[in-house]
């Protein structure tokens, strides 16, 4: 398990609260309907999105729900190193039925799941590059997968893709309850959120809102006030994305007296 998920490593410190903070926002979000579902995407490479989605699965899971965590990057997925787990057979292993050696597959997906060093938390990683990730997510075997892992579990988290590379996230993002976009503090576009915000809506997704996961979150031992993750603009379903007010909330994240 590597340093960065602080939420395991040091689940006292400032930031692993402010994940705790931010699973109960996306919860209160979602109180009408019970959330069992949620995509963390982002913009761009580097911006801090799997550094969120697994340490947010972790609150969850520290917080008595069964998890499973799904590394639907099949292109550059990393949690497996994050958890220190083997990297195959993962996701495109079983939705293609191949594995890496190119012989066919069992189609139980338990033998894909691994456990992680974290109780009640599990994680099925990215599997072997396929040359069609796209195709494999539109299928009716995953849209079957989707539906079989909310029924073994609490909570399912799909660590995508960056939106603005590939659609593959955005085709996840209409089958789960709720999307969370990170960006990443002093490097995300503004019209890349918009982008990213009209897009999801389009093929009929929801925002649960816009986290500045990277930033300063290195900075752990900081004060509470200063760095972590924090949802720093909450979508609505006709809500823009507000330049003045985005930079605001961002310079009030970096400030610790406030």
């Amino acid at each position: 398990m590597k340093k960065e998920l602080i939420t395991a490593k040091e689940p006292k410190s400032p930031i692993s609260e402010l994940f705790r903070t931010l699973r109960t926002n996306i919860q209160f979000m979602n109180s009408k309907n019970r959330l069992k579902s949620l995509l963390v995407t982002s913009a761009s490479p580097s911006e801090g999105k799997s550094w969120v989605s697994s340490n947010l699965a972790t609150t969850f899971a520290q917080a008595g729900k069964k998890v499973i965590l799904v590394d639907s990057d099949m292109r550059k997925g990393r949690l497996f190193t994050i958890f220190g787990v083997t990297p195959t057979p993962g996701l495109s292993n079983y939705l293609s039925g191949v594995n890496s050696n190119g012989e066919y597959n069992d189609d139980d997906i338990v033998k894909y799941i691994r456990q992680t060093e974290v109780d009640n938390l599990y994680l099925i990683p990215a599997g072997s590059v396929p040359p069609n990730p796209s195709e494999l997510l539109v299928s009716e075997k995953m849209a079957n997968l989707m539906e079989k892992l909310e029924s073994i579990c609490d909570v399912v988290i799909y660590d995508g893709t960056p939106t603005t590379l590939v659609t593959d996230a955005l085709i996840l993002s209409r089958n789960v309850d709720t999307t969370i976009i990170v960006c990443a503090h002093n490097q995300t576009k503004i019209e890349d959120l918009e982008k990213i915000k009209r897009d999801i809506l389009n093929v009929g997704g929801k925002i649960a809102g816009v986290v500045d996961g990277k930033g300063h979150h290195r900075r752990h031992h900081a004060s509470a006030g200063a760095g972590g993750p924090r949802i720093i603009h909450a979508q609505q379903a006709g809500a823009k994305v507000d330049h003045d007010d985005l930079q605001h909330q961002r310079r009030a994240a970096d400030d610790p007296h406030k």
